[in-house]
């Protein structure tokens, strides 16, 4: 998965915005102001730092061991960073990126998951 495809499926999710807060190599995306994914530019193959259920966390990484680590420079508990060496299917990375999403979700408070779901009237 390229960058550009990544992107695309990311900012089409309600409430996402993307930025740079941490310099030009790492594209944040952001649901209603909290992160949800991370991706660094400046890796090859491209790595993508995403929130997961600690359980399926530790389930994943044994599981797809080189290509899913412990999130780099987040909290490992927490978050995994996913290489898309081609490896592993465009369907399960956009799977991985919804369960994020989703975490992030819903772990908003009453007013801004309000505010999201305001954004479709």
């Amino acid at each position: 998965m390229d960058i550009e495809t990544l992107r695309n499926y990311c900012i089409s999710k309600k409430g996402v915005t993307e930025s740079l807060p941490f310099g030009p190599d790492a594209l944040v995306f952001k649901l209603m102001g909290k992160i949800f994914a991370l991706a660094s530019l400046d890796s090859v193959p491209l790595r993508l730092n995403l929130k997961c259920q600690p359980d399926r966390a530790l389930e994943l990484r044994e599981e797809f061991e080189s290509n899913i680590l412990p999130g780099f420079h987040m909290n490992k508990q927490h978050w995994n960073t996913v290489i898309l060496d081609g490896r592993l299917k465009p369907d399960f990375i956009y799977e991985l990126i919804d369960d994020s999403y989703n975490l992030i979700k819903a772990g908003l408070t009453k007013k801004l998951q309000k505010e999201l779901k305001d954004l479709d009237e």
